[in-house]
This record gives structure tokens, sequence and C-alpha cells, in this order.
């Protein structure tokens, strides 16, 4: 395991029914790829020794003989590849029974068995003709794989400890259980299970499988690597493709291409320290595992050292982990999103038996998402619109761009407008605090910030209504909000918006609606510096003063807020991860500049997030106090940025 991540291989061979000796061989090409790839293990299917489809053959000496001196060839082979181990299906004799089970090896030699559980007997399949389903002792078992072999430990309650990760096996049929072994092998402590499978194919088939490992290894917390047989098994009445997948809690990291003769393996990275911290932080999974009492005997390997370096990850990062990866089913995590904040305002809404709105309007991003939520959210209850009213407050640093846009977006919405410019009640402020308005410092900026809040406080008094926050997730991890200015208000619908997606919905809103002012509008606001216009302009009437210039790029601080939020990962494996990501966007020395930014201005900005107006939550990341993020205002950073110093 390399900075908790491990490598993970998953072979189909081309099999050749009843005939080991070219099985091995097979097994033994693709183990050399798999080494030379960087795997730290690599797991075969179900029977890849034999075939699985051997039928009444697998009661024949000739072949169980056979099957052992493969499984020795095997085992003399990965003394070559220290640092890995090979999991492989065979038939093996426990006594007086035959088993269907997976063979683990590292090092030269064997270091434990493990049968199949529950034995298919049913349709296509009959196992039980020649298999026994596993024991369940109590005590361990142990085998001898061929004359002359040291015993290993045999039994389905047996894992392997590898490279620090601690390894279960499952076969095929025991996935498709009503409790798979699976899950008492995960609440045991195991965190990647390997599936050694044999599914035939059917209609509609690939996908159930599919859809049942990903869903099994979010069940468990874990990794799930599954390899099924392919290409060579007997056609007599089934037909196998080789299935192969790598699943991460939920997640499918990665498949082959299907209906393809010859062997096929694919190979990726795990992550390891992401699993561990999800169990940590669910209580309820360690809580199941002692109600349970899923006890295993864990099997130590001391492995050879690894002489191969750790080379690139072989796992693709998202630079946006915000944003849907996919553009497949776009539409629909929309409209989930935008829902979610409409119910959340249409509840508050209804409670209170509030019918007025009144949002600050400024022709940003973050404005213009809560006033087309607004909107959305009066239609669903039935309200007019015009109990929305939008008010624009042009300042001093106020564009004619944005101001434009403020407007035809209201129009086009067909809310209420009002305007009213700040620059007299804030020249006056200044002059009753003394404060030279030529000074463009904090109090400068936040003193326009805190005048719009207290008129949208005062008209919300008028109209009898709400003033609607417009701040979003991501400024609120970096406590970009004036305190007591655009950092409060009696609800905000983008508190669980990172910015990344804000630019998202904005885009969606700007793809679905029938208005092409609206349209227009909605493509410059998303083409717009991001700003709060709160210094004047330059000569020529473009914005000044941009909001990334001054914190750094929000697509990083969304991506440190995510890994630091949802995974609670270390400085130093947030920056490995993001210089994945963004290898092609920054140089190391600007994430490493933002990635200080960051953690300094989360940890000292917390307080503003200790008294944050209500709002819903959207995904897995959220900043609320009374939600998912209970942190001292207090609490000190340094930790933090010592490690980010020290890279």
């Amino acid at each position: 395991m390399h900075q908790g991540f491990f490598r993970v291989a998953c072979a189909a061979l081309a099999v050749k029914v009843a005939d080991t000796e070219a099985n091995a061989s097979n097994i033994l090409d693709l183990m050399a790829q798999a080494y030379s790839a960087g795997a730290d293990a690599i797991v075969f299917p179900e029977m890849a020794v034999s075939g699985y489809t051997c039928g009444d053959l697998f009661h024949n000496s000739t072949l169980l003989t056979g099957c052992r001196e493969a499984l020795r060839r095997i085992s003399d082979s990965t003394a070559a590849y220290p640092g890995m181990m090979v999991v492989v299906g065979a038939p093996v004799r426990c006594g007086s029974s035959l088993y269907n089970c997976a063979v683990i090896f590292t090092g030269g030699a064997p270091v434990a068995v493990v049968p199949k559980t529950y034995i298919p007997n049913y349709n296509e399949f009959y196992e039980k003709r020649w298999f026994e389903g596993a024991p369940t002792p109590a005590e361990t078992t142990f085998v001898e794989l061929w004359p002359g072999c040291p015993t290993v430990p045999f039994g389905a309650q047996h894992a392997v400890r590898f490279k620090d990760v601690n390894i279960g096996i499952e076969i095929c049929e025991d996935l498709w259980t009503a409790i798979p072994p699976s899950s008492r092998l995960a609440l045991g402590g195991c965190e990647l299970i390997m599936n050694l499978s044999a599914s035939d194919d059917l209609i509609g088939k690939y996908a159930y499988l599919k859809s049942l490992i990903a869903q099994q290894s979010a069940r468990c917390i874990a990794a799930y690597a599954y390899a099924s047989v392919g290409f060579g098994e007997s056609s007599t009445d089934l037909v196998f493709d080789a299935k192969l997948f790598v699943a991460e809690n939920g997640q499918m990291l990665v498949s082959n291409v299907r209906w393809k003769s010859g062997n096929q393996m694919v190979v990726t990275d795990i992550d390891i320290e992401a699993l561990r911290r999800d169990r940590l932080h669910n209580g309820s999974f360690a809580a199941c595992g002692v109600r349970e009492d899923a006890s295993l005997t864990i099997v130590e390997v001391e492995g050879d050292e690894d002489p191969r370096a750790a080379g690139k990850l072989l796992r693709h990062v998202d630079p946006r982990p915000f944003v849907p990866a996919s553009d497949e089913h776009l539409r629909e995590r929309c409209e989930e999103i935008i829902n979610i904040q409409v119910a959340g305002l249409a509840q508050r809404l209804s409670a209170t038996g509030c019918k007025s709105l009144v949002i600050g309007i400024s022709g940003g991003l973050d404005s213009t998402l809560a006033l087309l939520v607004a909107a959305r959210t009066f239609d669903r209850l039935g309200l007019d619109r015009k109990g929305i009213t939008g008010v624009t407050m042009p300042g001093f640093g106020t564009t004619d761009r944005t101001y434009n846009n403020a407007l035809t977006l209201m129009t086009a919405l067909g809310v209420t407008q009002r305007e009213i410019s700040i620059a007299p009640a804030v020249t006056q402020h200044f002059a009753d605090i003394g404060h030279d308005a030529s000074v463009h410092d904090v109090t400068y900026e936040n003193s326009q910030a805190r005048e719009r809040t207290q008129l949208l406080m005062d008209i919300a008094n008028q109209t009898g209504g709400m003033v609607l926050g417009t701040g979003d997730l991501s400024e609120l991890a970096l406590g970009w909000a004036t305190y007591n200015g655009d950092h409060m208000s009696m609800y905000g619908v983008n508190t669980g918006v990172p910015k990344t997606l804000v630019k998202y919905l904005t885009r969606y809103f700007a793809d679905i609606t029938p208005d092409q002012s609206e349209r227009a509008a909605l493509l410059d606001i998303i083409d717009t510096p991001i700003s709060p216009e709160l210094i004047p302009a330059e000569p020529d009437g473009t914005i000044k003063q941009k909001t990334e210039d001054l914190v750094g790029p929000y697509e990083l601080h969304d991506f440190f807020l995510y890994y630091t939020l949802r995974y609670g990962f270390t400085p130093r494996r947030i920056f490995l991860l993001a210089i994945e990501a963004f290898r092609d966007l920054y140089p190391r020395e600007v994430i490493l500049k933002w990635e200080k930014t960051f953690f300094r201005r989360f940890f000292n900005q917390q307080f503003k997030r200790s008294c944050l107006p209500d709002g819903p939550k959207v995904g897995s990341v959220c900043l609320s106090p009374r939600g998912d993020w209970r942190m001292p205002s207090d609490a000190s950073s340094a930790l933090w940025l010592k490690e980010l110093e020290e890279l």
C-alpha cells in the first residue's frame, strides 16, 4: 500500500476446459502483466485452473492431479513477484470432500484456502453434484494442497492481512444470497473483498450484477474486486463473457470491455484510507459488527519487500467532486438538487405562513441561483411571483454588466423590482465614523455589504416577508462574507451548494428556459468574473475586484473542501490528490499556495459558520453547525499549516 492506496488487478483468462497446464500458463502470463502494472494483488475467476464447466470431470483423478500440479506451478512462480498476492480458483480436496475454492499465494507459497459457502443447485447450476459448501468448524482446519506442501488454513471464516490491508474472499453465488459472506467479512475488518466468479450471461443479468456489486461495496463500506470467467468455457448450454469489476463504497471504479476473446485484465487503485475514515465516521457500521459478532480468523502474511515504485496513480481523481461527472443523468441530477432547495424553502414559507421574499440581486452567480429557486418555489406553492421582491443596490463598484443582467433576469422572471443606490447612505456612514472614502480597505468594503443587508431586512419588514440569503458553501468555507452583512438572512437556499455547483446549476437553468433574454442573461452571468464589486471598477468599466485573484480559484477550494469534510484527509494527501486532479491546469506551487490559504481561512473564519442561518443540506458535505460540522471557533490551524510548510 502506498499513500493509502492499494492496487488491485482482476483478470480473466481464455480458459481451456480441463487443460490445467494451458490454464496455468495463461495465469502466469497475466500475473506477470499485473506485476508490471504495480498490482499489490490479483484475483482470477472461479475454477480458473480447471475451467468452471468441467462437469463430472471434477471427480476424475487425472483432472484433480492436474489441478494440484498447476497450483504448485503457480505457487512457485509467485516467488518471482515479491510484494504481490495472487488469488486463483480451483477445486480443492479436504478430507473426503471436494470444495470450490479460492487459493491465496504470495512469496512462493500458499497462505490460505477459502471454500465457497453457498453451492447453487437450481436452474442451470448443479454444483452440489460435485462440491460441498464451506464447513463451519469450531476450530481452524488445515489442508495440504499437494503432496509435501506445508498445510495452510482452510475455511470461509479466514481473511488475509497483506500490506496492512485486510482482504476477504467470497465466491460467485455467495454474493447473491440474502446475507452474503462479504457482509460479515467487512464487519470483521476486511477492507477489500475479492469475488471469484463463473457467472453465465443472460438478458439483463449484466446490469443487475453491476448494480449488485456496487451496492454491496457500499453496504460494506469496502472495495469489491470481481473476476468472472469468460471466453473458452464450454458453450454446451451456457455462454460466458468475462466480467471484471472493481467497485469502492458504491462507486464503480473500473470494468472491462465486454464480448472479447483472449485474456483480459483491469487494474486500479482503491482508497483504503478513505474507506477507513468512512467506517470510523459511520458509527452504525461498528455497532452492526458488534451486534452480529462478525469475528474472523486473520491470516497474517509477511510479504517480501516490494521493490517496485508506486508510479502514477491508476485512478481518476475528479477535479470537480461536487459536480456530476457525466451528462448521462444531467437533467435528473440537476432537478434533484434544485428540488431539494425548493422543498426546503417551501417548507419554511409554509411553516411561517410567509408569502413574501426579499432578495438582493447583484447580477452574480449566487443571487441568480437564489432567485431562480425562489421563483420555482413560488410556482410550486401556487404563489404569485410578484411576492418576490428583487432589490438591486448599486454601489461604488457596481458595473453596467452586472447591473443590466440583474434587471434583465428580474424582468424575465416576473418578480417585483426595486432599485436603491447605497452610495448616499454609505457616504454618510463614512462621515459618521470618520472613514476616508478614498481608502479602499475592509471598512470601505464591509460598510457597503452591511448597508445592503440593512436595506433588505427593512424591506422584508415592510412587505411582511423574509430575506432570502444567497451565500454559498464555498464562501462559508473561506469566510468570504461580511459578518452580519451578506452573511445574515432568514433562510439561505445556497448554504449547501458549493460555487462550482452554483455555476453548473445556473447553466442548467439557462439550457431549459424558453425565454431567450433570460438565457442570454444567465450565460453572461456565468461568464462574468466572480466579484463582490465593492471596489470601484477599472476606467473602462470592467470589474476590478476579482474574488479568485484574492482568495484563489474556487475549483481548487471546492476540491480542498470536499476532501477535508468528506474524508478528513491530511493536507499532504489532499495535495497529492490535487496534483493528480489538476495535473494539466495548475503547477504544484500554485496548488500549495492556495491550499495554505484554504486551511488558514477555514479555521480562522469558523466563527461565521457558528451562527449560520438555516438552509438545506444538498450533498454529502455541509457546514451547518446544527448538522454535519461542529468545530470550535478557537481551533488552531497550526498542525495543518505545519504539514503544508513541510511540503
